[in-house]
């Protein structure tokens, strides 16, 4: 007599079938209802399983896994409300076109809405913020259910991975009993592949955009946020390579999170500090561009946005392959479905070189650059007098936050006998105040930015963090945030796996400092209580709770003999605290802003 066939043989596949296409880092909390997943996963010898309990810490350390892979995490947790808190980290993910495999264990379907133990509506519970929700079949012995539950899961770890990427449920609704008698089996699973190559342009399309764009007079290209390796797609060697400057005649912009130069040049560098003059000057009709250009997704600055809010180009092409696509500056004049580094390689073979163009046409792509240039180098000069007036730290202004990231970040690859030197560092920038702190400072050459500015949230930017650095423990991971991110996500740290290459600068000013420096907020009495929300924590509990070396700091004293430790080879990773006054912070901020705003006046 044969054998009956086992009613999760198929949930068992699903590991087989994860491997097969390459999805073999997971994130798991525990849970009973997801036991035949998490057997599955745990005892398939390609899979490398992660426990994390806090399903919401444990979704942004697969996000910040996904990050470091370029491919999909698996994300496996039990029913009820556990999936709920994924929620965030879906959220993130979708808007910045990360692949997640989300995999959620659920009642049967008799039992919903039964008043039964961890049963809610799951299905569909990530509404619009995932590409699909699936549902698995819940008796899969018989063959053709069988074959339609492998069909399903190829079709979705295939859409995961799609352009544009990002997360996919599939909710696994699994009755008793959960726990299996003998082995786990793995079969031979049918693996469907799916090639998806990006659109192409017509030649007479290229033609057609190369013609306008030899007819401008003042070109800008901004890069919103990309991940490293786009820099190294670019046509000839990237915005740091002169020759892209010598072709076009166009000014390069980007933040910090474009990832579109490697900081090495001064001279042929494109413009990252516009945070720091376009707020300041008071026309900015002559930096109006005739042609602005853009790719990517989000832009930090927001006085670049409202630049061009306020003086919107002639044309405004945005080029991206496919999906949504976002108008934040309200100027779109024309959307180009193509992979933005093979359309600039077309562009540039098409389009009239600079070198070819009329004198007059020259002479204004010429002056538009230089006027550019000249104000970006000038901002760039009163941004260093102001912070770092002396290499005497008794030079140094009143104590606070923005000047001391400023010579933290200094130190972050500083090349001598005393500082590590790292040539690929990983750098995670918290939402609110770290990263407008770091779009304004900068970053070391050789380091590749990070930030959750899909939805911009405070809510995981640690685990993020946390996820790239078990992902990548060869690479050296700096995350800035500031406390009330820090603290909110502290769950970052609850789990078994050591992060020696982990180096968290925390700016605690006891509270939400943003709240000082931004107008509406700051003017209203109740501005303590409800919106700044005062607290006086420290790391220095964390840091012993999770086994973390501790740097507490409050002086320029404390915080130079700090750094060479911290960031020194020794160092097994933890936490520097710089400890500021919000009220200090906010001042000072006032002032920087006041200099600058002087200068261009």
């Amino acid at each position: 007599m044969s054998q009956p066939a086992n009613p999760h043989q198929s949930i068992y596949n699903i590991a087989a079938l994860c491997a097969a296409h390459g999805l073999t880092e997971v994130v798991l909390s525990p849970g009973s209802r997801c036991a035949p997943l998490t057997l599955a996963f745990a005892r398939h010898p390609a899979t490398n399983v992660r426990v994390v309990p806090d399903e919401r810490a444990a979704a942004f350390i697969g996000l910040g896994i996904a990050q470091s892979r370029r491919g999909p995490t698996v994300l496996v947790c039990t029913s009820g409300t556990a999936g709920l808190n994924y929620a965030p980290a879906v959220a993130e993910a979708f808007y910045q076109q990360v692949p997640l495999l989300i995999l959620t264990a659920d009642r049967p379907p008799e039992w919903i809405d039964q008043l039964d133990g961890q049963t809610i509506r799951q299905d569909g519970m990530y509404g619009p913020h995932v590409k699909r929700s699936f549902t698995f079949p819940v008796d899969t012995t018989h063959p053709d259910a069988k074959w339609y539950a492998n069909r399903l899961m190829n079709e979705a770890i295939n859409l995961a991975k799609a352009y544009p990427p990002g997360p996919v449920h599939v909710n696994i609704p699994l009755r008793e009993p959960l726990y299996p008698t003998g082995e786990v089996v793995f079969e031979e699973v049918r693996v469907v592949h799916e090639t998806s190559p990006p659109p192409r342009l017509f030649p007479s399309d290229i033609q057609k955009l190369a013609e306008a764009f030899s007819d401008a007079d003042k070109i800008l290209f901004a890069f919103g946020q990309h991940d490293a390796l786009f820099r190294t797609r670019l046509p000839h060697g990237g915005v740091d390579d002169y020759t892209l400057h010598q072709l076009t005649g166009a000014v390069f912009l980007g933040d910090i999170i474009s990832n579109i130069a490697s900081y090495e040049n001064e001279y042929t560098a494109p413009i990252l500090n516009q945070d720091v003059f376009l707020s300041s000057i008071p026309e900015k009709e002559h930096l109006r561009p005739d042609l602005l250009i853009t790719c990517g997704k989000s832009f930090i600055s927001k006085a670049f946005k409202q630049f061009i809010r306020q003086y919107p180009p002639k044309q405004h092409w945005h080029i991206q392959p496919a999906g949504i696509v976002a108008d934040p500056f309200i100027s779109v004049t024309q959307t180009i479905q193509a992979d933005p580094a093979e359309f600039f390689t077309s562009l540039l073979e098409a389009a009239t070189p600079y070198s070819n163009l009329t004198i007059e046409r020259k002479k204004l792509r010429s002056s538009f650059s230089q006027v550019w240039n000249d104000i970006s180098k000038k901002a760039a000069i009163e941004l260093i007098k102001f912070l770092h007036p002396s290499t005497d730290l008794s030079h140094y202004q009143q104590w606070n936050e923005f000047n001391a990231l400023g010579l933290t970040v200094k130190n972050i690859q500083v090349k001598n006998s005393t500082v590590r030197v790292t040539p690929k560092i990983s750098l995670h920038l918290a939402n609110s105040m770290a990263v407008r702190y770091a779009n304004i400072l900068g970053a070391p050459p050789g380091v590749e930015v990070f930030a959750n500015r899909g939805t911009s949230g405070i809510d995981g930017c640690t685990s993020t963090a946390v996820g790239y650095a078990l992902a990548e423990p060869d690479k050296e991971v700096v995350l800035i945030t500031g406390d009330v991110a820090f603290f909110y996500d502290r769950n970052a740290f609850w789990h078994n796996y050591p992060t020696p290459n982990l180096r968290v600068v925390l700016l605690n000013n006891h509270g939400g400092g943003i709240f000082r420096l931004i107008d509406g907020p700051r003017q209203q009495p109740e501005l303590d209580e409800f919106f700044e929300t005062r607290q006086q924590l420290t790391a220095e509990n964390l840091c012993r709770d999770f086994r973390l070396p501790y740097f507490p700091v409050d002086s320029w004293e404390k915080l130079d003999a700090a750094l060479p430790v911290f960031f020194g080879p020794e160092g097994a990773g933890g936490v520097l605290e710089i400890q500021t006054d919000s009220a200090v912070n906010a001042a000072f901020f006032e002032e920087y802003r006041a200099a600058v705003k002087k200068a261009f006046s």
